[in-house]
């Protein structure tokens, strides 16, 4: 199967090293504005200059391949899915903007191909945790699902430093989420919802953000009481949060409170993906019982390539979908990350080693 990866940055790269070891992938085209990606160590991949905002070109790129993913930043996911829709080719991205989503299921009504947006970590790896539970009860009253990408530590006010997309960090944090509330969907505002929560002896503060629920609360309507999806942090980080995007009203601004990011928070290459699922309920014997799926996952070095932690559990949960894909075990149309099972998922090469015992 030929791949191509539009978005040649950390997680882009990360998933092209991830592929090199993968049976069902012949060869990876990793493409990008920007020149001088080094693909060192990486034999299937090849590097291909293209701006997706030139039609042509960017149609010549996708008519080339199998399925495209996009890993690029969010704002351009529309552009890109519309070439792949007019194509014919599969579709997969990361994205947590559930505009952009609601955009791609429109196209896939129309269009030949599978179309799988909001893979990766949240969304997408813990709707298949969170969706498996759920679906392994017979009554469900709570699913909670949980993720933080957090640096091992942090000095500044804020107890964070940057991992992964600063633009898809603001934009969580800034746009409403969708949860179940008595079995009924119901909206919830952005950094509202605190709670605390002690995982394997370390404290966390968990807080609304959008997009971990992905296209749940549709699926779970009425068979779910509770559903909910919170980000993960050190306690403390969700107030200067809500200060700055509300209180000083930036939170229309994003674009600006991104470069503010970018200019003066630190990356950080030592962080930890901290994974939580709990559900809640009752079994076929009436029996009331509590589900969990905890982890706490770890960088690792991958064909030479140090990759941190939310680069590997990113890509790895795109990862284990494209394998999926591959062996026809996604259908055509829109498919929700639901609708794959935590067996299949955890069947797979990386889906398997990374999210595994």
């Amino acid at each position: 199967m030929k791949i191509g990866i539009i978005g040649a940055g950390k997680i882009g790269g990360t998933i092209a090293t991830l592929l090199e070891s993968c049976k069902f992938c012949k060869s990876v085209a990793l493409a990008d504005v920007r020149s001088g990606v080094a693909l060192t160590g990486l034999k299937k991949a090849k590097f291909v200059p293209l701006d997706v905002k030139q039609p042509a070109a960017l149609a010549a790129f996708v008519g080339r391949m199998n399925a495209v993913v996009s890993a690029a930043p969010y704002m351009l996911n529309k552009t890109i899915v519309a070439a792949c829709a007019e194509a014919g080719v599969s579709y997969f991205d990361l994205t947590e903007d559930v505009e952009t989503t609601t955009f791609v299921r429109e196209l896939a009504k129309q269009h030949r191909g599978t179309y799988m947006p909001q893979c990766g970590l949240a969304p997408g790896a813990i709707n298949i945790v969170g969706g498996s539970l759920a679906a392994s009860l017979e009554n469900v009253r709570v699913c909670e699902m949980r993720v933080g990408a957090l640096p091992l530590n942090a000095g500044n006010q804020m107890k964070y430093y940057l991992s992964w997309s600063t633009a898809g960090l603001i934009n969580e944090y800034c746009q409403p989420g969708e949860a179940l509330f008595a079995g009924r969907r119901v909206t919830t505002m952005p950094l509202d919802g605190v709670e605390r929560i002690t995982i394997d002896g370390a404290e966390y503060e968990a807080f609304n953000t959008s997009g971990g629920v992905a296209t749940m609360s549709e699926t779970f309507a009425g068979k779910v009481q509770e559903l909910n999806y919170k980000t993960l942090r050190y306690p403390g980080h969700r107030d200067l949060m809500k200060f700055l995007l509300h209180d000083l009203n930036l939170a229309p601004r994003q674009e600006l409170v991104t470069q503010i990011f970018d200019q003066e928070v630190p990356l950080t290459e030592s962080d930890v993906v901290v994974f939580y699922v709990s559900v809640v309920g009752t079994d076929r014997d009436g029996r009331l019982k509590q589900r969990s799926f905890i982890r706490k996952m770890h960088g690792a070095v991958v064909q030479g390539r140090k990759l941190n932690a939310i680069q590997l559990t990113t890509a790895a949960g795109i990862t284990g979908v494209l394998e999926l894909f591959a062996r026809k075990k996604l259908g055509p149309g829109f498919v929700k990350q639901e609708s794959v099972s935590l067996e299949d998922f955890l069947g797979t090469q990386w889906g398997g080693k990374v999210y595994g015992e």
